[in-house]
C-alpha cells in the first residue's frame, strides 16, 4: 500500500509551469491523507496557475494513481500567493501582500473597467483583493461596482466598503450626490492617497489594485514614492499615436523603479452582439506593437464589447454579471498572466501561503 511518502515522492514529479518548481517543494501540497487506498489531498497555487489549473490536476491524479494499492484520487483546489519582498525606503501597507497600479497616459482607454474586472477576476480565482480609486478628480469605480454609500470606521481608520468580493476605497463614497467638482491642488491631492493607503482598514490582501488618473502626475508620484509597489499595468488603446502616450508613462514608472508587469489593449477589435465576428476600429496590434517597442510583456487585447459597458454602467461587471462570456474569459486570462508576473518576482521571498477557504473543487 502506498505511505505519505510515497504520494510526496510521486507529487514531487508534477511541476507548477510558472514558478518552475515541483509542487511539493513549492509547499503547494496541503492536507494529505491516505486511507484504505483513497488518497486527498488539497493543490495550493497562485491565481497565475489558473490557466493551467486543469493540467495540473491532472498530472497529480496521474502521478498518484500509478502507485500500488490506489483506489481513487481526490484532489481540492485551493489559492495561495507568496508575499512581495520588502523595498527599502518605503513601508508596506500591514496585511496586503502585493500593490498593483493599473495605469494609462491619457483618459478614455477604459483603464477603471480594466482594473474594475480585474479585481473581480482575481477574487474569482480565490485570492483576497481591494481596489483603491485613485483617481480623485473623476472617482468611477462607485458606479462601474454598483456601490455609494459612506463607509463605516473602526477607531480611527476607514472601514472598506465590499461588493462583489472585492474591498473598496473611493473619495466618491465620502462625497455626497450631485456634490461639487474636486478642485485640489497637487498637495491635497498626495495627501487623500496617502489617506487611502494609510488610514484605511483594508484587513489580509494578497492583492490590492490602485486605479490611477490618466497621466503621469501627482498622484501616480505619491503612490511611488509612499510604498513598494508589486509592478504597474499600462492601459491603452491600438491606435498609432496612443503608443508615444503609453510610453511616457512607461518611462515615468522605469524611472522610478516600478517594474512594469506589461500593456493590456483594450477596445482593440470590436465585437459584434448579433454575428460574434470581431472587427478592428482603431489600427490593429497596436497594444502588441507597443509592447515590443517598449520592452515590455504584453498581458491581452480585450475587444470592444457593448454589454462591458452596459454591465459597467449598471454596476455589474462582466465577469459578475456574465462570467461565461468570451470576453470575460479574455479578462480572466489576463489577469492571470499579471498575477504570474506578479508571483515571478516575489519567487525569492518564501514559500506559498494558503488562504483559507478553498474556491471550488474537483
Amino acid at each position: 500500500m502506498a505511505t505519505q511518502q510515497d504520494v510526496l515522492a510521486a507529487l514531487g514529479t508534477v511541476s507548477d509551469p510558472q514558478a518552475h518548481k515541483d509542487l511539493v517543494s513549492l509547499g503547494a501540497i496541503q492536507d494529505l491523507t491516505v486511507q484504505d487506498g483513497v488518497v486527498r489531498f488539497t493543490v495550493s497555487l497562485g491565481p497565475a496557475a489558473w490557466l493551467q489549473q486543469a493540467q495540473i490536476e491532472a498530472a497529480c491524479r496521474a502521478a498518484v494513481s500509478a502507485l500500488a494499492g490506489v483506489q481513487a484520487v481526490e484532489v481540492r483546489r485551493g489559492v495561495a500567493v507568496p508575499a512581495g519582498r520588502p523595498v527599502s525606503g518605503k513601508v508596506d501597507i500591514p496585511g496586503v501582500k502585493h500593490v498593483v497600479a493599473v495605469a494609462s497616459g491619457k483618459g478614455g482607454v477604459g483603464k477603471s473597467t480594466v482594473s474594475v474586472n480585474m479585481a473581480v477576476a482575481l477574487c474569482q480565482f480565490g485570492a483576497r483583493t481591494g481596489l483603491l480609486d485613485a483617481d480623485i478628480y473623476g472617482p468611477s469605480i462607485p458606479v462601474l461596482m454598483g456601490i455609494n454609500q459612506m463607509p463605516e470606521s473602526s477607531g480611527q481608520r476607514i472601514v472598506p466598503l465590499e461588493h462583489h468580493g472585492v474591498r473598496l476605497m473611493s473619495l466618491g463614497f465620502l462625497l455626497p450626490p450631485g456634490s461639487a467638482p474636486v478642485i485640489w491642488r497637487g498637495p491635497m491631492v498626495a495627501g487623500a492617497i496617502q489617506q487611502f493607503l494609510r488610514e484605511v482598514d483594508w484587513g489580509a490582501l494578497d492583492y490590492l489594485l490602485v486605479d490611477l488618473p490618466p497621466g503621469t502626475g501627482d498622484a501616480q508620484l505619491t503612490l511611488c514614492q509612499q510604498i513598494p509597489l508589486s509592478g504597474v499595468v499600462v492601459v491603452m488603446t491600438p491606435q498609432d499615436l496612443a503608443v508615444g502616450i503609453a510610453a511616457k508613462a512607461l518611462a515615468m514608472f522605469r524611472q522610478l523603479k516600478v517594474p512594469v508587469l506589461g500593456i493590456v489593449e483594450n477596445m482593440g477589435t470590436f465585437l459584434c452582439p448579433h454575428c460574434g465576428k470581431e472587427t478592428s476600429v482603431f489600427s490593429k496590434g497596436g497594444g502588441a506593437r507597443a509592447a515590443e517597442q517598449l520592452g515590455v510583456p504584453f498581458l491581452g487585447s480585450i475587444p470592444l464589447d457593448a454589454a462591458v459597458c452596459e454591465t459597467g454602467d449598471a454596476g455589474q461587471p462582466i465577469l459578475v454579471r456574465d462570467p461565461a462570456a468570451p470576453i470575460a474569459d479574455i479578462v480572466r486570462r489576463i489577469t492571470a498572466k499579471m498575477a504570474g508576473r506578479v508571483q515571478a518576482q516575489a519567487a525569492e521571498a518564501g514559500p506559498l501561503i494558503t488562504i483559507v477557504g478553498t474556491p471550488g473543487g474537483s
